[in-house]
C-alpha cells in the first residue's frame, strides 16, 4: 500500500515510506503511540477516505497516480 501525505501548506500529495510516515505522525502527536496511530491510518485510508494527524492529512495513493509516476 502506498501512501500519499500532504501538509495543510501544501498543495501537492507526496507519495511517502513508511520510516517518514512514523516521523511525521510522532512529529505531530508527540509521544501519543505513533505506530498505533500509523495502523489506524492504513486501516481507515482503505476505502478511500481523507485522514489528517495534525496538520498532515494521509490518504492511499490512486491508480492513476501510481501509473502517471512510473
Amino acid at each position: 500500500m502506498n501512501i500519499q501525505t500532504q501538509y495543510n501548506y501544501e498543495k501537492t500529495w507526496t507519495t511517502t515510506n513508511e520510516v517518514d510516515l512514523l516521523r511525521m505522525i510522532e512529529e505531530e502527536i508527540g509521544d501519543a503511540d505513533p505506530k498505533g496511530t500509523l495502523t489506524y491510518v492504513k486501516e481507515a485510508i482503505k476505502d478511500g477516505k481523507i485522514i489528517t494527524v495534525g496538520s498532515c492529512r494521509f490518504r492511499i495513493q490512486k491508480e492513476e497516480s501510481q501509473n502517471v509516476s512510473k
